[in-house]
């Protein structure tokens, strides 16, 4: 990704806020729990922008004596706190909730604040994801939808789509269960739609906080992007060999990258400098997000 949109972000906030209201307002004279979970469903999304906004912020931070390397992890934590909070708030609630109407069945009354409020908040939710689709396919290029955001490492848009995404995906869920409940008067299909968003939420979650572990832990380049290097490297004529390349990500678009090259015999500290100045100015122009380089240089005699 090119960075973290904060766009997209204000535009979930402002989209969750509005429909998390109208949610409860219409769960408490109707009494699904389909719309609860929805409710709670959006009421976490909307402090998960929050933490985004902030956490973009942190990432910011120049780099000091106590972080060398600056913070631009601190996107991929927030990312994984709010990957947590999908998980515990928005499933946890919405699958016990869930289940308890699917043991405690109750008839839904004044279903047209239930349908009145899912229509609006698909029409609003729908338009959120646009535009964090629109932000997301900036970096996206061709790539499959579902290959670029597992090769994203801007966390804080991923979170965007993915949540969008579900958000959609759960009204339609409520949306559909509600309307099998009037159309068959059983009563059971309103838990089993709660029951299903905190299947979908809990999913959801574990596949981002997996993809966000990753970036804590130290991921490195996209074998694409080392290929890239291995290419750079292979065609400079002063290179006898070199170790495979050491990265690791720093922030969306900070890459540590450590070479260990071997250098002909007979070159001069001169001429080893200056080929270090190209190798460094290609491998920049290459894979723009490497903003650190560190190379090791050896010469080997040649037999």
């Amino acid at each position: 990704m090119a960075g973290s949109s904060k766009k997209a972000i204000y535009g979930a906030i402002i989209a969750n806020t509005l429909i998390a209201i109208a949610k409860f307002v219409a769960s408490f004279f109707t009494g699904s729990s389909s719309m609860l979970s929805e409710g709670i469903h959006s009421l976490v999304d909307t402090g998960n922008g929050v933490l985004l906004l902030f956490g973009i912020k942190r990432s910011k931070l120049p780099p000091d004596q106590k972080h060398p390397f600056g913070y631009g992890k601190e996107i991929y934590f927030w990312s994984f706190v709010v990957a947590i909070l999908i998980f515990a708030l928005g499933g946890g609630i919405a699958l016990y909730e869930g289940i308890h109407h699917i043991l405690h069945p109750k008839p839904l009354e004044n279903l047209v604040w239930n349908y009145a409020v899912l229509g609006v908040a698909i029409i609003i939710e729908g338009n959120a994801l646009r535009i964090a689709m629109r932000e997301f396919n900036l970096s996206r290029g061709n790539k499959p939808i579902m290959k670029a955001i597992r090769e994203s490492k801007d966390t804080s848009t991923v979170a965007i789509v993915i949540e969008d995404g579900a958000a959609v995906l759960g009204l339609l869920i409520a949306l559909i269960c509600v309307l099998l409940g009037h159309l068959t008067g059983i009563q059971y299909f309103d838990g089993i739609g709660s029951t299903l968003i905190g299947i979908l939420l809990i999913s959801v979650s574990w596949f981002f906080a997996m993809e966000c572990k990753g970036l804590l832990v130290g991921e490195g380049l996209l074998q694409s992007d080392l290929q890239k290097i291995h290419s750079i490297l292979s065609a400079d004529d002063k290179v006898l060999d070199f170790n495979p390349p050491l990265s690791m990500y720093l922030g969306p678009n900070e890459v540590l990258l450590n070479l260990d090259i071997n250098f002909k015999d007979g070159l001069t500290a001169d001429e080893i400098e200056a080929s270090i100045d190209v190798i460094e100015s290609q491998i920049t122009e290459a894979i723009p997000s490497i903003n650190r380089i560190y190379i090791e240089a050896e010469t080997i005699n040649q037999s």
